[in-house]
């Protein structure tokens, strides 16, 4: 019966295994058909795998019982055939001690020296028995060692486990995600826009510009009918491609033993990859292998802490201000704030003290001055943005991926493997002036 378990287990196992390494070998995701057989595949290991343990258990247990009976020197009652007393040779066997002691005779006397009834109660008085090597036995049987009684308790794994938690992460939902193949990335960014534009009269002369004497420039002439003249000016912005990246050391026991495992380890490092990711967008410096983040791109505008306006809280009356900065300066249409929780929570304090009710009736995507709030721990407290997200690009030269490898110092002998989590990206703001930086503190 085990072995046909074990080779179920194996079947399935490896049916499972089949259908997520074809997905792998053709550098795609599996498809929903893919992800339901192979998730009916898993069932049926975990129900063989269990039945299996239950079969294991009850072998284990027969074992123990044999195993003690040797240890104590116990051996069946050959002069009773088929009998299952247990007796030290040229002893009485419990049993006989039993039905000769008076707490047996006793319990039959209460039944008048017949066989108690189906529905009686039985209860006989406690039978002293010593040793069977002739004095009392010292050693207390309990359920908290594993050489007494703990040895058969079995442990209820629950199969539950909690993971401490990561940070809500949604900066990249918010800009313009591309593809590029190349480590460098450049675009063209606008610094000047024309402004001279304006009502020019008819002319009411023909003759031409008059040249100075000093040979400078030419002098228009007086009812010329003109037209001004603009400029614009452009620059050219190089974003580099950065790698992020992390690992994690671990057995190949580990990693094969724990069917779960392997799947938290790469979770875990694909989230402090989008964790550092999120950091880089709003903070990066651009110094070294740093991305030049939003809030450090030259040129973007800010938003002192403003509190000119009677009886209004000043987070409002500064998270407006920045608002229009970003439609009349930046003229662009803002997409919505980023804000610390901790400011998110002041803000929404001092709305609640002025309207509790429509506040607390509020429900769906939170909203300020009728934008959409993003909650982020990677900006600062004190420190909010707006602006019109979509001029904020990255561009994913190789998106997140994992690899094992046990090719690193002395791993290959000691059957240890690196867990690598890595992305190549860059990043660049189209147009600063579309964002603007607030000062949250007084």
């Amino acid at each position: 019966m085990s072995e046909q378990l074990k080779d179920q287990m194996r079947a399935a196992l490896k049916s499972a295994r089949d259908i997520a390494a074809k997905a792998e070998a053709e550098n795609r995701d599996m498809t929903e058909d893919e992800v339901t057989d192979a998730a009916t595949h898993l069932k049926a290991y975990e129900a063989a795998k269990a039945s299996f343990a239950k079969a294991q258990e009850g072998a284990d247990l027969k074992a123990a019982l044999k195993s003690i009976g040797d240890e104590l020197g116990l051996e069946k009652n050959e002069d009773r055939p088929g009998a299952s007393d247990f007796i030290v040779p040229g002893k009485k066997s419990l049993g006989a001690l039993f039905v000769e002691s008076a707490a047996y005779l006793g319990l039959m006397k209460e039944h008048n020296g017949r066989a108690p009834g189906d529905r009686a109660r039985v209860q006989s008085q406690p039978l002293g028995v010593k040793s069977l090597h002739g004095t009392r036995r010292k050693g207390l049987v309990t359920g908290a060692s594993d050489t007494s009684a703990g040895a058969f308790v079995n442990t209820d794994i629950t199969g539950i486990f909690e993971a401490l938690g990561r940070p809500k992460l949604t900066i990249r939902d918010l800009i313009s995600v591309r593809q590029t193949e190349s480590d460098t990335v450049e675009f063209v960014r606008q610094t000047t826009q024309p402004t001279s534009a304006a009502p020019v009269p008819e002319a009411t002369s023909a003759a031409g510009p008059t040249a100075p004497a000093d040979g400078g420039a030419l002098t228009p002439v007086a009812g010329g009918g003109y037209k001004p003249e603009g400029s614009i000016a452009f620059e050219k912005v190089t974003a580099t491609v950065k790698t992020i990246a992390e690992w994690i050391p671990a057995t190949k026991r580990g990693i094969a033993d724990a069917s779960q495992l392997r799947g938290l380890i790469d979770d875990e490092l694909m989230a402090d990859l989008a964790r550092v990711e999120e950091d880089e967008i709003l903070n990066g410096t651009g110094a070294g292998e740093h991305l030049t983040g939003i809030l450090e791109t030259p040129s973007i505008q800010a938003q002192a802490w403003s509190a000119t306006v009677a009886e209004l809280d000043p987070l409002l009356e500064t998270t407006l201000k920045a608002r229009t900065k970003v439609l009349t300066v930046g003229r662009a249409n803002p997409t919505g704030y980023v804000l610390n929780p901790l400011d998110w929570e002041r803000i929404q304090l001092a709305r609640l003290a002025k309207n509790p009710q429509n506040e607390a009736l509020t429900a769906g995507v939170p909203t300020l001055h009728g934008l959409p709030v993003v909650e982020s721990e990677s900006i600062a407290v004190g420190t909010g943005l707006i602006g019109d997200f979509a001029k904020a690009v990255l561009w994913d030269r190789e998106e997140a991926t994992i690899s094992v490898t046990d090719s690193h110092a002395d791993f290959f002998i000691r059957n240890l493997v690196a867990v690598l989590a890595e992305e190549r990206v860059a990043f660049g703001v189209t147009r600063p002036k579309a964002f603007v930086e607030i000062d949250l503190t007084a």
